[in-house]
């Protein structure tokens, strides 16, 4: 696996001390991580561990349900804001971060729509401009070929690995800073998850990806730096090599081999 030199990577977004909390149930624990640009981020760690939770805090997904609380900093970077800071509009955070979830949920629209959606809510309505963005996102997510001359069908009606990707192309669509996959393989059979893996692993040639995944495998596979999470807390972060050969901690080495619990 090749991963990038320490000294090519920059800082994208970075945790700090940073807890979460459901009501009065805390679910993450003083959470402090680095994401580098151009690099993938795998979370690893059991069910319940905190991956999915921390995932949402980073475009705050978490606002949407009343009584939930942030503390700490996740700073984002080259400007230095606090994106969890009660001041910060966590649309403008969601139109920078964009995410991926488990089950690909297209809107009930078309193909084209979809991918439109979060320009239409940037007030972007020049048609050329749209086709323009529209198109290019699904060429970045390695869809535009296979749809081009039925963009108006619904996306209902594609497959599931399409389906998954016509979720990326909506993502990708706002330009955004930073990626986030939650197990975006885990509903979608051996073909289309190689497709998404080949497709991560272009994406990271232009943006930070953070990527929760079960599968030590595909961890192995495609990321650069890889954290185990246990208990709402980082228990060990390194670079993914590292963390499959030569795991500082035990718990992770019990993980990892499969002695865990």
């Amino acid at each position: 696996m090749k991963t990038m030199d320490a000294s090519q990577t920059v800082l994208k977004a970075e945790a700090r001390a940073l807890n979460f909390f459901y009501g009065q149930a805390q679910a993450l624990h003083a959470v402090s991580l680095p994401v580098y640009d151009r690099c993938v981020t795998a979370l690893i760690g059991p069910s319940g561990c905190g991956k999915t939770t921390y995932l949402r805090c980073l475009n705050r997904m978490h606002d949407l349900y009343p009584g939930n609380r942030y503390e700490g900093e996740v700073m984002l970077y080259p400007d230095r804001v606090n994106i969890v800071g009660p001041e910060v509009d966590p649309i403008e955070v969601r139109m920078r971060i964009g995410m991926v979830f488990q089950k690909p949920n297209p809107f009930p629209k078309s193909i084209y729509e979809n991918v439109a959606y979060g320009l239409r809510i940037r007030n972007l309505s020049n048609k050329r401009d749209l086709d323009a963005v529209v198109e290019r996102a699904l060429r970045e997510a390695a869809l535009w070929g296979e749809v081009k001359d039925r963009l108006q069908a619904s996306a209902m009606n594609l497959s599931g690995g399409q389906q998954q990707r016509l979720c990326i192309a909506r993502a990708l669509a706002t330009s955004p800073e930073l990626l986030l996959f939650d197990e975006p393989t885990s509903a979608l059979d051996p073909t289309a998850t190689s497709r998404i893996e080949e497709l991560v692993a272009e994406l990271k040639q232009k943006v930070a990806i953070v990527m929760v995944t079960h599968n030590m495998q595909q961890a192995a596979r495609i990321s650069d730096y890889t954290a185990f999470m246990y208990e709402g807390r980082v228990v060990e972060y390194d670079r993914t090599e590292t963390i499959f050969t030569n795991p500082s901690v035990k718990l992770t080495e019990d993980y990892i081999t499969g002695r865990f619990g």
